[in-house]
């Protein structure tokens, strides 16, 4: 039993250091014309927004709500898929064998 809480203790500690991790890593997305970019943590918190300036012409207004809607879905589905990727790489390496979770 010892054996197992030390295992959930070490995985505690990786969740951790993985959300550490994962705050500080920023992933950036862009739209294809170049009007909006916009940067995530792995967290999915956003950290920064660009327009370009022609962008906020009212006759591009929605070009400009199109891009800013695919840069941020770009952006989130990819932070997503980071913390996936990490967290999958925590839980391989352990070995839990838990009732109840």
């Amino acid at each position: 039993m010892l054996d197992k809480a030390k295992q959930l203790y070490d995985l505690q500690k990786k969740a951790r250091a993985i959300q550490k991790e994962l705050k500080e890593t920023e992933v950036e997305a862009n739209s294809n014309d170049g009007f909006v970019t916009v940067v995530f943590n792995g967290e999915q918190h956003l950290v920064e927004l660009e327009i370009n300036e022609e962008a906020l012409k009212p006759e591009n207004k929605k070009t400009l709500e199109n891009d800013l809607r695919n840069a941020i879905s770009q952006a989130i589905a990819r932070s997503q898929a980071l913390a996936a990727e990490k967290t999958k790489a925590m839980m391989g390496d352990m070995n839990l064998n838990i009732p109840g979770l």
